[in-house]
C-alpha cells in the first residue's frame, strides 16, 4: 500500500511539473476549427487566383495587383479567423480546467512559434513578389512545419508530430509543383481537422 502511495504521489509531482513547464491548454476544437477554415480559405483561393493562372502548368506567374491583393487578402482574413477561433476555444478549455491562457509559458510558446512563422511569412511574401506563386503552398507548409516543432517542446507532444508532417508533405509539394494548393489542403485543412479530433478523444479538451 505504502508503495503504491509513492508511486501516486511521485505521478502527481511529475503532472504537476509538466503543467508549470508546458502549455498544455490547446484545444482539440482549435485544430478543427482551424483546418476547416484553411479549406475554404483554399476554396477561395482557387475560384479568385489559382484557376485564373494555370493551376497544373505554370513555374512562374507574374500577378495583377488585384489578384495580388486577393490572395494576401484571403491569406490574412484566413489566418485571423483560425487564429480568433483557436483563442476563443482554448479560452474556455483553460476556464473549465481553471489556468490561466496568459503566463510566462504561453510567451514562451509564441516566441518560438512566431520566430519561423514571421521569418516564413516575408520570405513568401518577397517569393510571391517575384511571381512564384507555386512555392507559395510548399513553403508555408514547410515554414510551419519548422514552427510547430520548434514551439513543440512548450507544449503538447502531438504538436511536435504534426509540425514533422507539415515538413514531409511540403517538400513534397515542392516535388509535385503544380499541386501545391492539393497539398496545402491536405496540410493545412485535413491534418489540423485530424489533429483536433485526436486530440478531443485524447484528452477530452
Amino acid at each position: 500500500m505504502k508503495q503504491q502511495k509513492y508511486i501516486d504521489d511521485l505521478n502527481e509531482i511529475k503532472e504537476m511539473m509538466n503543467k508549470s513547464s508546458k502549455f498544455i491548454s490547446l484545444s482539440g476544437l482549435s485544430g478543427i476549427s482551424a483546418g476547416i477554415i484553411a479549406l475554404a480559405g483554399a476554396y477561395f483561393a482557387w475560384i479568385n487566383i489559382y484557376s485564373e493562372t494555370g493551376y497544373q502548368n505554370f513555374d512562374r506567374a507574374l500577378l495583377s495587383w488585384e489578384q495580388l491583393i486577393q490572395l494576401i487578402g484571403i491569406g490574412v482574413i484566413t489566418l485571423l479567423l483560425a487564429v480568433g477561433f483557436g483563442i476563443f476555444f482554448t479560452r474556455l478549455k483553460t476556464k473549465k480546467t481553471k489556468q490561466n491562457i496568459w503566463d510566462s509559458q504561453t510567451k514562451i510558446l509564441l516566441i518560438n512559434l512566431l520566430i519561423p512563422l514571421l521569418s516564413g511569412g516575408v520570405f513568401c511574401l518577397l517569393i510571391l513578389l517575384k511571381g512564384y506563386i507555386g512555392l507559395i503552398a510548399p513553403l508555408t507548409l514547410i515554414f510551419y512545419g519548422l514552427a510547430l516543432v520548434n514551439a513543440s517542446k512548450y507544449t503538447l507532444t502531438e504538436v511536435r508530430s504534426l509540425g514533422i508532417l507539415e515538413i514531409i508533405l511540403g517538400l513534397i509539394a515542392t516535388y509535385f509543383i503544380g499541386y501545391g494548393l492539393i497539398f496545402w489542403c491536405i496540410g493545412f485543412g485535413i491534418l489540423h481537422i485530424v489533429y483536433g479530433i485526436i486530440m478531443e478523444v485524447k484528452y477530452k479538451s
